[in-house]
């Protein structure tokens, strides 16, 4: 199988276009020279859905398979794409020296793509407001943060997975009932109103489609960071187009598609016991079994957009991630030895003066 490269050379002056979410155009920062965004042949059509089973068997259509040129981090684990004239790079998830390989990746095709909407300036604007509300953390950092080097956009893989479920159930419906009494407590009368719950059984049926349910396919970032960004507007999902990704980086997916849809199915699975609740109804519920099929499977290997900064500052690495669609922030909260004691001095400083006025008071 071919590798796969892409290249997108400025037809004015040669040198390399990348995509600016601004314009929503390739622009070339040599000459300004800008091209409209070749969307592919699947522009304007839905994005189609594919076969897990089919998936899981290596039986997919060739046409959904590829091999791309990466550069796996041996800190973090990152596996990102690289071009063919990099012969060195830091891993833009944990800032660690990478020399590349010239290994590649088989994998299934991304299938689409939520395209950046924020450029690396507003990106940094968000992120520094987010530093800037967070008392505790260093003044250098922020400063560093602030003066430092430029975001890294990155292409995050993800799995969605499409399924309609039908479950049958078994269980309890409880309804509250309340009764009153008088007892006598410290030699007062009092009224004790009692709740009671009266159970009764309960079976019926349940159904839902699911419609793409999102798994991170990384292991580069916390998933309490990606998870999040959420939520993110998948109804703008592009086809994808290798122009969207010119000028940034895309990691390829690290937990395989079985593995995604474990997780996916223990989504599924709390979102079925939560409609099982509501459909026994009552004020309380025992659910003591539930049967689930599960019927046409598919799913889609798409990327999201992601703005991540990774900095070196005394020896630790904090990294921030910004949600390349809407702006939202998440990273590592670092705290200021310095800040936090001196919150707590000026603390029991105003505790004391309270103390001595009142005190005089009395």
């Amino acid at each position: 199988m071919t590798v796969q490269e892409h290249r997108f050379p400025c037809e004015q002056c040669g040198a390399d276009l990348r995509f600016d979410p601004v314009q929503n155009k390739l622009v070339c920062d040599f000459c300004g020279h800008s091209e409209a965004v070749e969307k592919g042949d699947y522009a304007g059509t839905a994005i189609k859905e594919l076969d897990f089973e089919q998936a899981i068997r290596h039986q997919l259509p060739q046409a959904e398979i590829e091999e791309t040129r990466v550069s796996a981090c041996p800190n973090c684990g990152a596996q990102v794409e690289i071009n063919e004239k990099d012969h060195a790079v830091e891993c833009p998830f944990c800032a660690t020296p990478v020399v590349t390989d010239t290994g590649t990746h088989r994998h299934i095709k991304p299938k689409a793509l939520l395209p950046f909407g924020l450029d690396e300036t507003q990106a940094r604007d968000a992120m520094t407001k987010w530093l800037g509300q967070l008392w505790f953390a260093p003044n250098g950092l922020q400063e560093y943060a602030r003066k430092g080097r430029k975001l890294n956009g990155i292409y995050v893989p993800y799995w969605t997975y499409d399924a309609d479920t039908k479950s049958s159930y078994t269980g309890e419906r409880g309804d509250d009932y309340y009764t009153t009494r008088r007892v006598v407590r410290n030699g007062k009368s009092q009224t004790i109103r009692q709740r009671h719950t009266k159970w009764r059984r309960a079976s019926g049926h349940v159904a839902r489609f699911f419609d793409d349910v999102l798994v991170l396919a990384s292991k580069s970032l916390p998933k309490r960071y990606t998870d999040g960004l959420q939520p993110w507007n998948l109804s703008e999902l592009q086809p994808y187009s290798p122009d969207f990704l010119a000028g940034f980086r895309a990691e390829g997916y690290q937990i395989s598609l079985e593995d995604g849809y474990t997780e996916a199915r223990a989504y599924l699975d709390a979102m079925i016991l939560r409609d099982v609740k509501f459909d026994i109804g009552g004020d309380r519920q025992k659910v003591h079994s539930i049967n689930t099929t599960i019927s046409d499977v598919t799913f889609k290997h798409i990327l999201l957009p992601v703005w991540l900064a990774a900095y070196k500052y005394r020896g630790k690495t904090y990294r921030f991630v910004v949600n390349g669609q809407t702006g939202k922030v998440q990273g590592e909260r670092p705290y200021s030895a310095w800040k936090i004691a001196f919150a707590t001095i000026i603390g029991l400083i105003v505790a004391a003066g309270v103390g001595y006025i009142v005190a005089q008071n009395k």
